[in-house]
């Protein structure tokens, strides 16, 4: 297949592409900044037409992952970029699919679990999920990823494309053992003892393993039937004290420091970073997967921890 991936230079895209990559098939990046990677990579901006649209012409699929980095301050201009860059790339290649003569057969978009409201009595599915946005309550820097979330899909949808297959994918956060990654950052705590619970530790904790991630990735790519939107997420969210507890226990250490939401938020601050990241309750589960008999490889978080803990222990040389 000749699979192009807008915005794949992250880590999500960097899985995908490693993944596709090795399977043999043609990986184009899409990416603001070419560097070189085993896979092709075509320069373009998210924002106007360019000679990237011939990798477009006759491909297969499309894994739209374009969008700034929500790990930053929520001040105007950095609130101003993530929205554009999710939003406009978006409508552009709306524009360009719509208009090409072989367009690919179908386009994953990515969206997020953070569209669902702060949820600690039940999980969220596709089908009784309550989407989130001005909860009493609720501080401002949630509304405004619930109102990106919005926006994202809104856009997604908002042009027919009859010859391409359309799948918004609202994913929680990907673990993967990639040096500088999400997983890196929170194993780095527990490593120097301050992996402990986050404020009341209620809070639950949505995730994927990046195996689980490809997968599924693979099932809706191959499932011609599939349309609209699909919870990406592991089928067992945990509270933040129990989802932090089993990584202290992969590592092998019982001490881990907690921290109170005002210190989190004194942290935050100082790392120019949003306490939403830890403090929000994500209680997403996959429900249109499940339905299909989808089988998770790493459905329970201590297993995944123990095998993202092993490999990254193997990575760094510390086995």
């Amino acid at each position: 297949m000749r699979i192009v991936i807008p915005g794949g230079s992250g880590q999500v895209g960097q899985i995908l592409a490693r993944h596709f990559h090795a399977q043999g098939h043609a990986v184009t990046v899409l990416s603001r900044g070419v560097t070189p990677a085993p896979w092709r990579v075509t320069a373009w901006d998210g924002l106007t037409q360019s000679d990237w649209i011939a990798d477009l012409e006759g491909s297969d699929v499309c894994i739209n992952l374009a969008g700034r980095s929500v790990n930053c301050r929520y001040n105007a201009a950095n609130r101003r970029a993530i929205y554009d860059s999710r939003v406009l790339s978006t409508l552009l290649l709306n524009e360009v699919i719509a208009g090409l003569q072989h367009p690919p057969r179908v386009w994953l978009n990515a969206s997020t679990a953070t569209i669902y409201r702060h949820a600690l009595d039940r999980p969220m599915d596709e089908a009784t999920g309550e989407l989130g946005g001005n909860e009493p309550g609720a501080p401002d820097t949630w509304n405004f990823s619930i109102r990106v979330a919005k926006g994202w899909e809104e856009a997604f949808f908002s042009i027919p494309t009859p010859l391409t297959r359309k799948v918004a994918m609202r994913s929680a956060i990907t673990f993967s053992p990639d040096r500088g990654g999400i997983f890196d950052v929170l194993l780095g705590l527990v490593r120097r003892g301050l992996g402990g619970t986050n404020g009341s530790g209620s809070q639950f904790v949505s995730w994927l393993h990046e195996t689980d991630l490809i997968r599924s990735v693979d099932f809706l790519i191959a499932r011609d039937d599939f349309t609209g939107v699909v919870n990406l997420a592991s089928p067992n969210p945990l509270p933040n004290r129990d989802f932090l507890r089993a990584l202290r226990e992969a590592w092998g250490t019982r001490i881990g420091l907690p921290a109170s939401a005002w210190m989190i938020e004194i942290g935050a601050f100082l790392m120019r970073t949003e306490s939403e990241l830890v403090l929000k309750s994500r209680r997403v589960v996959p429900g249109r997967l499940l339905a299909q008999s989808f089988q998770f490889q790493f459905s329970d978080w201590p297993a995944a921890a123990r095998e993202l803990v092993g490999r990254w222990r193997k990575n760094a040389g510390r086995e």
